[in-house]
């Protein structure tokens, strides 16, 4: 069996500027903090839930 990680490609398409202190906080935590900045990061819940809180902000692609 092979136990391999899935991983997601996180983009950023969008700025944080006049947008809510947490969702700033949220893209920061993603690794995030400039426009056309990607991160490839572990598919896990957490990382779910902060991409859907700012999904109005990022691009996501699915890494095999």
């Amino acid at each position: 069996m092979s136990d391999t990680v899935k991983r997601v490609k996180v983009t950023q398409i969008k700025s944080p500027i006049a947008r809510r202190h947490d969702q700033r906080e949220t893209l920061i935590g993603l690794g995030l903090n400039k426009l056309n900045r990607s991160r490839e990061l572990e598919d896990s819940p957490s990382i779910r839930g902060m991409i859907n809180k700012v999904s109005h902000l990022v691009r996501v692609e699915e890494i095999g």
